[in-house]
């Protein structure tokens, strides 16, 4: 199996494994909540609710990929904890037991908290990376759209100020700027959503990474 198939086996609950998960009451299911000390980022206001995207998870999980560290770190705790999700402990017992394995390793707690919160960095960067993009995208498809309406809007005052012989042709402007105005619009909310997309998969991976943390704080302290 690839790293990335790896990852996401630890970080996504596919359709069948979540019946199995859902099934089994001493097994971890997804967070219902976001941990409040997890750094997650507020969602544009102007798009649509964004929704996990398997597209921007796989480039999340890539960037985490590509941060792997060398020995054994917290995606090897968290491979130990997932193998230990179907035997019948308690949460506390499932993180000392996975800790229990990392100890013969060398590894302390405090390690896997840093290790765990490097790759947090490294989603961070590629949020980041995500931000100069979408920055261009904007620009590419809605700043010369916001151009154009401004031009058309100071061509409409100056016709009608200058000659109101002319009423057919300002009439035709001004469903110009309508029209502009709607692409303008409709280009807002696609690339707002878009980056809805992104901030609910990092804040997905981030809170389950923070849930991880706290947990590793709570139980290996």
């Amino acid at each position: 199996m690839s790293m990335l198939k790896n990852l996401k086996s630890l970080f996504i609950i596919e359709e069948e494994d979540a019946t199995k998960v859902n099934a089994a009451p001493t097994a971890k299911s997804q967070p219902q909540s976001i941990p409040k000390d997890a750094p997650v980022i507020q969602e544009s206001q102007e798009g649509k609710k964004g929704k996990v995207s398997s597209k921007f998870t796989e480039v999340l999980l890539g960037s985490m990929e590509k941060a792997d560290l060398e020995g054994f770190d917290y995606l090897e705790y968290k491979k130990s904890l997932q193998s230990l999700a179907k035997m019948p402990m308690d949460e506390a017992t499932r993180y000392k037991s996975a800790y229990a394995m990392a100890q013969t390793m060398g590894v302390s707690p405090d390690q896997l908290v840093q290790t765990a919160q490097h790759y947090i960095s490294a989603l961070s960067k590629e949020e980041q990376k995500f931000e100069q993009a979408l920055k261009a995208q904007k620009e590419k498809q809605i700043g010369s759209k916001l151009q154009q309406y401004k031009q058309l809007e100071q061509l409409v005052a100056k016709k009608a100020e200058q000659i109101k012989l002319l009423t057919q042709e300002i009439e035709q402007h001004q469903k110009q700027m309508e029209a502009t105005k709607k692409e303008v619009s409709g280009a807002s909310v696609k690339i707002e959503t878009t980056k809805n997309n992104f901030i609910a998969s990092y804040n997905m991976i981030v809170a389950k990474i923070q849930e991880d943390i706290d947990k590793m704080k709570q139980y290996l302290a």
